[in-house]
């Protein structure tokens, strides 16, 4: 197979949850570039409907969204059904959408720890779980769990005052290894990306003026000295999803600019 070939996804068709912003549009930005169809979901349809518009527009596939809840099983029921009435295949699902919270650990509420297992851990099992049973019938598929850093690792309270959130990733990242080796016998591939500090909506804060100290801290974690931005996330979406990792499954990637090696 051409180098070329073995990136290309053309013909594919991607599911992608949490897409209309942030991490994963970057990454369905990049699956469509390589030539996917693509499928968002999320609870927010404003986001989506943007980004599938600019999708087709851009990079001349088919873009749907579809409004889900990933806490909510009958709504995912409903939009894997119109997924395969549109497009009758799922080859790509890419388990990006999560939730956090913040409060002081010891005053922590225990309805903010299950809300957060819920939504990054159950919901990403309950949609994998159907979506697998859809690829085992057409023949395989790929699977990408987006965990994070904070996977790795602890973090202090005045940065990051989200207690489950680290635990919630942990468990995404041995959820992925687990999957590999149980999905394997249906030419299923299960992989996850753990990204460190990213140029997102989310994180758009940091450009004022007023939190230069919070962005200088960051930068000064990062070896490249520099936060991720949408390039740095299409690459390797695309090169998970497609055959030139067809020999990788069970891997968690890092993505962080050397951020946990230091």
């Amino acid at each position: 197979m051409k180098l070329t070939d073995m990136f290309s996804l053309k013909g594919k068709v991607a599911l992608v949850t949490g897409g209309g912003r942030g991490i994963g549009k970057f990454i369905a930005t990049g699956l469509a570039e390589a030539g996917a169809d693509i499928i968002l979901t999320s609870r927010k349809i404003k986001n989506l409907e943007a980004t599938a518009a600019e999708l087709e527009a851009n990079q001349k596939v088919k873009a749907v969204a579809i409004a889900c809840d990933m806490a909510k099983e009958d709504t995912v029921e409903a939009m894997l059904k119109e997924a395969v009435a549109k497009f009758g295949r799922i080859d790509i699902l890419v388990n990006n959408a999560g939730a956090t919270w913040g409060a002081p650990t010891l005053d922590f509420p225990l309805e903010k720890w299950d809300q957060l297992f819920n939504v990054n851990v159950r919901g990403v099992w309950v949609l994998t779980q159907k979506v697998a049973r859809i690829m085992k019938e057409q023949g395989g598929g790929n699977i990408i769990n987006i965990s994070s850093v904070m996977a790795f690792r602890g973090s202090i309270e005045e940065a990051h005052p989200a207690v489950p959130y680290n635990s919630t990733k942990a468990a995404i990242n041995l959820l992925t290894m687990n999957l590999a080796v149980k999905l394997a016998p249906h030419k299923i591939r299960v992989n996850a990306i753990a990204p460190g500090f990213f140029h997102t909506d989310m994180m758009a804060y940091i450009d004022k003026p007023e939190f230069k100290p919070v962005r200088d801290a960051i930068i000064n974690e990062i070896p490249l000295r520099r936060v991720g931005e949408i390039d740095d996330m299409k690459g390797v979406a695309v090169f998970l999803a497609s055959d030139a990792s067809q020999f990788i499954t069970g891997h968690v990637m890092v993505v962080d600019g050397g951020q946990i090696a230091k």
